[in-house]
């Protein structure tokens, strides 16, 4: 179960933020952890990471309708390149052993700077790392 929490969040990481500062990396991490950890979301690391619609009778994605883009993306989800997969696996390790502090104030949502998404309006802006902002659903 271990294994699989850390290959679920690796994966999190290396697909949203890989090209970013390692407190950016752990942020996208630890806004995974909040989630396990709020009763709105699924208790699991790869319950949230996976979390999405799928198609009836299958367990295929809605394509660009999950939580996390990469994974409907449409695209091969194997890490290419080794060097940042490495350090996914590193900086998930790490917060997955809760050797980081939440840096966040409890975010459950963000978002890359470049896009404005609906949903931004009703969360709360906790922080902005890399490029990067993040939020709070408050309870």
């Amino acid at each position: 179960m271990i294994v699989e929490a850390l290959m679920c969040l690796a994966l999190n990481v290396y697909h949203e933020a890989r090209s970013q500062s390692t407190a950016g990396q752990i942020a996208v991490a630890q806004v995974v952890i909040n989630r396990v950890n709020d009763t709105r979301y699924p208790n699991t690391v790869c319950e949230v990471v996976y979390e999405g619609p799928t198609y009836t009778n299958s367990d295929l994605p809605v394509r660009h309708r999950c939580q996390f883009s990469w994974y409907c993306d449409g695209k091969k989800d194997y890490p290419k390149d080794i060097d940042a997969w490495t350090k996914s696996l590193s900086v998930a390790s790490t917060v997955l052993d809760g050797k980081t502090i939440d840096m966040l104030d409890n975010a459950t949502h963000y978002h890359a700077i470049y896009v404005k998404p609906a949903w931004a309006k009703t969360k709360t802006r906790t922080a902005r790392i890399d490029n990067h902002i993040f939020y709070r659903w408050e309870k």
